[in-house]
């Protein structure tokens, strides 16, 4: 008998141990499964943060790209315009040329009209370019001529038959230009 009793006592001990463990195994089940969800959900919400810088970023670049494309568009227009009116700016520079022996009251009325011209284009930010001393750039001059000068060194612009304008950097009319050699 005493060895039943040895042998419920130790299976009583094992059932106690085995009762004892159960809980603790639960446990970390349970906790293993918390931990696993909150992994997941941090999981989902760095997802989440990385989906809108994604969103924020190409709407940043896309304010970016339709304000340059809104400042080229309005450069376009006012160089097509600007066309149309540089043949009036040239005939008030050429009259000014030509009236040097002219009444002083038209000459005052023409230089008014030439100031007038000016303050238009810079209101529009037209820049005029190309005066003789300049260095000779092909990507702003049209060359019509070379001429061989002492006063200009060679490569620069020795005489300018019509005047340069552009926008930004944005060529409204190349100058025409001799260049000494």
């Amino acid at each position: 008998m005493s060895k039943n009793k040895k042998d419920e006592a130790v299976e009583a001990e094992e059932m106690k141990q085995a009762a004892e463990q159960e809980p603790q195994a639960e446990e970390k089940t349970e906790k293993d499964e918390k931990d696993e969800r909150i992994e997941a959900l941090e999981a989902e919400v760095a997802a989440g943060k990385e989906k809108y810088m994604r969103l924020a970023a190409e709407y940043d670049n896309y304010r970016k790209r339709t304000a340059n494309e809104k400042l080229s568009l309005y450069d376009d227009a006012t160089a097509k315009a600007v066309t149309e009116l540089l043949p009036v700016a040239d005939s008030v520079r050429m009259a000014l040329c030509n009236l040097k022996d002219a009444d002083p009251e038209i000459l005052k009325g023409v230089e008014l009209i030439s100031n007038q011209l000016d303050k238009s284009f810079e209101k529009l930010k037209i820049e005029s370019y190309g005066k003789a001393g300049d260095d000779f750039d092909p990507n702003l001059h049209n060359a019509i001529g070379m001429v061989d000068s002492d006063e200009v060194d060679s490569g620069k612009v020795a005489a300018v038959f019509q005047t340069g304008y552009k926008i930004g950097d944005k060529i409204i009319r190349h100058a025409m230009v001799q260049v000494a050699t």
